[in-house]
């Protein structure tokens, strides 16, 4: 039986899957892990700053305004290569491989530039989430005599991180995304997948179509399971 020829640049070429699927996988396994660890960490540095951006303390939300508007203000590349190659050349990291194939001397810059860059994003769903918050629920937590940082801690942010729970499932979604970048620096994520079998086969745009097509597979069903949450906490807070 003659063999079907299929060019190297044919948007179905998939011919390089039997021996790469592998790499794929890893390249999902990063993708999915460096996305999740990034947002995790984010988490913490956005409420401080989130809570300076709502301070009566002129100073305390300019310093905080100031960092969210340079992180939403600038590329994330340039972020990353400012994180990498300025801040980790004074910060030796060992280049020790966690689960066989996570270098952490890349993986740490990795996570911590786009914790970096997400906190500026997470920051501001966390104040949006707190002015959502109904002022009355404040006011009603002070005159039973709670301090300020405990009506805050104790009745506005649970409240609040209700509300900003699909919000940050967003940012996830988007983390999987924009993790795509640290392919520049030799991460081993799906897009840094791509970009090797490609070079490694000449098989020039199938490797990428998969990949975008693993993208699609992960964020989509993602996004749909977000929008059925927020329908639900909907309903929920009209009865």
């Amino acid at each position: 039986m003659e063999r079907i020829f299929m060019s190297p640049t044919h948007f179905f070429n998939f011919s390089f899957l039997p021996k790469y699927t592998s790499l794929f996988i890893q390249g999902i396994e990063y993708t999915l892990l460096i996305s999740i660890v990034s947002v995790l960490i984010a988490v913490v540095p956005a409420l401080m700053l989130a809570l300076m951006r709502l301070s009566k303390n002129r100073l305390v939300r300019s310093i905080s305004g100031i960092y969210i508007a340079i992180f939403r203000s600038t590329p994330l590349l340039v972020q990353l290569a400012l994180v990498y190659y300025g801040l980790f050349n004074f910060i030796r990291i060992p280049s020790y491989h966690l689960f066989g194939f996570i270098n952490l001397s890349m993986f740490i810059p990795g996570v911590v530039a786009l914790a970096l860059n997400s906190a500026a994003y997470v920051a501001e769903i966390f104040r949006a989430g707190i002015l959502a918050v109904d002022s009355g629920q404040n006011e009603a937590a002070r005159s039973l005599g709670l301090s300020a940082g405990m009506s805050m801690t104790y009745v506005v942010l649970p409240q609040a991180i209700k509300n900003i729970l699909p919000a940050l499932a967003n940012e996830m979604v988007t983390m999987v995304k924009e993790s795509s970048i640290l392919s520049t620096l030799g991460m081993v994520e799906l897009m840094w997948a791509a970009k090797t079998v490609s070079a490694t086969t000449y098989i020039t745009i199938g490797p990428y179509v998969l990949a975008a097509f693993m993208y699609f597979c992960i964020n989509y069903p993602a996004s749909k399971v977000i929008e059925v949450i927020e329908r639900r906490m909907r309903r929920g807070d009209k009865r």
